[in-house]
C-alpha cells in the first residue's frame, strides 16, 4: 500500500482520461500527470484513497521517444495545458484511443474510431482569451491562469495557445492597474476591482470585455490598447457576485458597438463578448463541413441545443428546412437575427425552450418528411428523454457532436441499444441489441491541441 508523502518508482502502463500516467505500484494504482507509456518514473504520493493514489512526477528515469520539452515555462504549474510533454502525433493518437476506450467502457460500443483530424497549428490557435485577474501574496495585481484544480493564479506574460497579441493585452491591463491604482480582485477577502479580461478575435477585429466588481474608469486602458489594436470594441461588465460565473448581468459599451460581424461556412453572423463560437477557427470549419457533408439536400434538419443558430443557418442554407431548439432566450433571438441577415426566414425556424419539451412537437410537425437530427449538447450530454425521442424518431440520420467522450458514450449506448435501463440506471445489454440505428463513423477532431480535450463527430443511420 502506498503511503502519502513517500516517494516511489514505477513503470507507466497506460494513460488516464486526462493524459496522466497509470502506474501499478505496491498493490495500488497511482495516477501521475506528465508521464508517458513505457517510461520508468519517480513520483511522490500526494493523496491515497481506498482504491488508488495520486502523485506528483519527481523525475523521468527512462524517457519515451514521444516525450518533448514543453515550450511553455509554466506548463507544469498552469492548469491550462495537459499534453505539452507529448509530441503532436502521439497527442492525436491519445485522443483517438480516449474516444474508443470511452465508447467501449461506458457505452459497451466496440467501434473502429477514425484517425483524429489534426489542427494545422499545434500552438497559437485560439481566437478567445479569458484571463483571471487577482492579487498575489504581496497585494500586487497579477494576470494568469488557474493552477490545476485550484483558483490560485499562475502569473503569465504570454500563452502559447493564444495568438501573439495576448502579450500586449497582459501588458496593457497590468499597466492600467498600476498607474490607475485599480487592484485585482481578491476572491477570499472580496476586495479589489478587476476580475477578468476576456478577448475574442474575429477576422482581425477584437472584442474586449473587462469584468470588474464595480464601475471603473476604463479610458486609460482603452488608450493603451489603441497603441497595438486598430479595430476593436470595448465593454465593461459588472460582476459583484461571489460565484464562479465569468460575467454579471450589467454591461456597458465603452468603445465601438459591442459586437462584430464575421463569416463562417458562407454564413454571416454577429458575435459579442458572450456569444458562443468555437475557439479554433480552422478546426471549426472542418467540423461543420463534415456535418454538412452528411446531410442530404432534400432533408429537414433538426438542430438540437442550437445556441446562436450558426450551424442551424448552415443546415438551412443546404437543406429543405432547418429547425433550431435552444433554451437560452438571448441565443434564440440572436438566431432569429442571423436568419434575417442571411435571408433564411423561409427555411430557418428557431424555437426557444427546453429540447426535451420542444422536440416532440417539431418531430410531429415534420412527420412524413426526410429528417436528419443534429445534436451538439453541453458537456453533461443529452437528457434521457431526448435520447429516447431520437431513438424512436425514425430520422434517416442522427449526427452527434460532443466535447465529452464519457457522456457521448452513454448517450450512444442508449441510441444503439448497447445500454438498457434498469431501476433508473443503465446496464450493458446483451446482443442482439434493441436499436433501429447503427454507427457509420466516429471521428475525433483536435479542437484543443496540447490539452486533454477532444471534439467528436458521430454519424448514425437508420437500419
Amino acid at each position: 500500500m502506498l503511503q502519502k508523502n513517500e516517494t516511489y518508482e514505477g513503470l507507466v502502463e497506460g494513460l488516464g482520461t486526462c493524459g496522466e500516467g497509470i502506474i501499478k505500484c505496491g498493490g495500488t494504482t497511482a495516477f501521475v500527470p506528465f508521464c508517458l507509456v513505457g517510461e520508468r518514473v519517480r513520483f511522490k504520493v500526494l493523496k491515497v484513497d481506498k482504491k488508488c493514489a495520486y502523485g506528483k512526477l519527481e523525475r523521468v528515469l527512462n524517457a519515451a521517444y514521444e516525450r518533448v520539452n514543453p515550450p511553455c515555462p509554466v506548463f507544469y504549474k498552469c492548469g491550462g495545458c495537459d499534453l505539452q510533454h507529448m509530441n503532436y502525433c502521439r497527442q492525436l493518437e491519445f485522443k483517438r484511443e480516449l474516444v474508443a476506450r470511452s465508447l467501449l467502457k461506458t457505452g459497451g460500443i466496440d467501434f473502429n474510431v477514425g484517425i483524429t483530424v489534426p489542427c494545422e497549428e499545434e500552438y497559437r490557435y485560439r481566437n478567445k482569451l479569458a484571463l483571471p485577474i487577482g492579487v498575489n501574496e504581496n497585494g500586487e495585481t497579477v494576470l494568469g491562469f488557474y493552477g490545476a484544480r485550484s483558483h490560485r493564479i499562475i502569473p503569465v506574460e504570454d500563452c502559447l495557445l493564444q495568438s501573439e497579441w495576448v502579450r500586449e493585452v497582459i501588458r496593457a491591463v497590468l499597466k492600467y492597474s498600476k498607474t490607475q491604482h485599480i487592484a485585482g480582485y481578491n476572491e477570499i477577502m472580496h476586495t479589489g476591482v478587476l476580475r477578468r479580461i476576456v478577448v475574442r478575435e474575429l477576422d482581425g477585429k477584437f472584442i474586449f470585455a473587462l469584468v470588474a466588481a464595480k464601475r471603473a474608469d476604463v479610458s486609460y486602458l482603452i488608450k493603451e490598447l489603441e497603441k497595438n489594436f486598430k479595430e476593436f470594441t470595448f465593454l465593461l461588465n459588472i460582476n459583484a457576485s461571489d460565484g464562479n460565473a465569468i460575467f454579471g448581468e450589467e454591461w456597458h459599451i465603452c468603445r465601438g458597438e459591442g459586437s462584430f460581424k464575421a463569416v463562417s461556412n458562407g454564413i454571416e453572423y454577429t458575435a459579442g463578448a458572450n456569444t458562443f463560437v468555437q475557439v479554433n477557427d480552422g478546426v471549426r470549419e472542418k467540423l461543420y463541413s463534415a456535418v454538412l457533408e452528411n446531410v442530404p439536400r432534400d432533408a429537414v434538419a433538426l438542430d438540437l441545443y442550437s445556441g446562436g443558430g450558426l450551424l442551424t443557418a448552415m443546415l438551412a442554407k443546404k437543406c429543405a428546412a432547418a429547425y433550431g431548439i435552444e433554451i437560452v432566450a438571448e441565443a434564440s433571438r440572436c438566431a432569429d437575427e442571423l436568419s434575417a441577415a442571411n435571408g433564411l426566414q423561409d427555411k430557418m425556424f428557431n424555437i426557444c425552450g427546453k429540447v426535451e419539451e420542444k422536440l416532440y412537437e417539431v418531430l410531429k410537425k415534420t412527420e412524413g418528411k426526410s429528417r436528419v437530427i443534429v445534436c451538439d449538447p453541453p458537456r453533461k450530454g443529452m437528457e434521457r428523454s431526448v435520447v429516447n425521442a431520437i431513438k424512436n424518431s425514425g430520422a434517416e440520420k442522427v449526427i452527434l457532436i460532443s466535447c465529452n467522450p464519457a457522456t457521448l458514450a452513454r448517450d450512444l449506448g442508449i441510441l444503439c441499444g448497447t445500454l438498457k435501463e434498469s431501476d433508473g440506471g443503465l446496464l450493458k445489454a446483451e446482443p442482439p441489441f434493441d436499436s433501429r440505428y447503427e454507427i457509420t463513423s466516429v471521428t475525433p477532431f483536435d479542437m484543443f491541441p496540447q490539452t486533454k480535450h477532444v471534439e467528436t463527430l458521430v454519424v448514425l443511420e437508420l437500419r
